[in-house]
């Protein structure tokens, strides 16, 4: 019996030894590190939105849906100047890091778009591929925040802030269009 446990235990170690993942010589050494390389992803993030959005406005038919996709573009435009803000408060040059998060996100988007004809069954898989986008930025700018909030970065705390609230407006307002008539449109198209 000892034999079967001592096996079992070594087992268990491998494994849990084999699961972790090792960092690399850049890896985020504190969270000063992790605030910077978050900031990069989303810096990223928002810029290739700010090229996605107006194909999602020119495939969308519901002129609402049109209307707050062109509004959040322009909101996007600002977001990324906020970015900008928080970096030059740290002394750190804009850098962008490619978000392997959004990119997929935005992949899926494009899929969902080429998968469905024009009209409003495209209109509500546009508004669901923009919510999931919006929910990623809610988590990331309430994560980015709490860091700020941490490391006493006021500024950076002020611009995450704001744009966290602009991400919550945006997916509300996608979330009234979808269920003033939009989606019941969609069930007989």
């Amino acid at each position: 019996m000892t034999g079967k446990s001592s096996t079992k235990s070594t087992a268990k170690t491998a494994a849990k030894s084999s699961d972790k993942v090792p960092a690399k010589q850049d890896s985020a050494k504190n969270l000063s590190d992790l605030f910077e390389d978050s900031l990069k992803d989303i810096y990223w993030a928002e810029k290739a939105l700010s090229k996605a959005l107006p194909k999602m406005q020119k495939n969308a038919t519901d002129t609402k849906l049109k209307q707050a996709l062109g509004e959040h573009l322009e909101e996007t435009k600002e977001q990324v100047k906020r970015l900008e803000a928080c970096f030059k408060a740290l002394k750190k040059k804009a850098e962008a890091k490619k978000c392997d998060a959004m990119q997929g996100l935005l992949d899926e988007g494009t899929g969902i778009m080429e998968e469905t004809k024009p009209g409003a069954v495209r209109d509500a898989g546009i508004i669901a591929a923009a919510q999931k986008v919006e929910h990623y930025e809610i988590a990331t700018y309430g994560t980015l925040a709490a860091y700020a909030k941490i490391l006493k970065e006021k500024e950076c705390l002020k611009h995450l802030l704001l744009t966290l609230d602009e991400e919550k407006n945006c997916n509300d307002l996608l979330s009234k269009i979808a269920d003033t008539n939009l989606n019941s449109k969609a069930i007989n198209a």
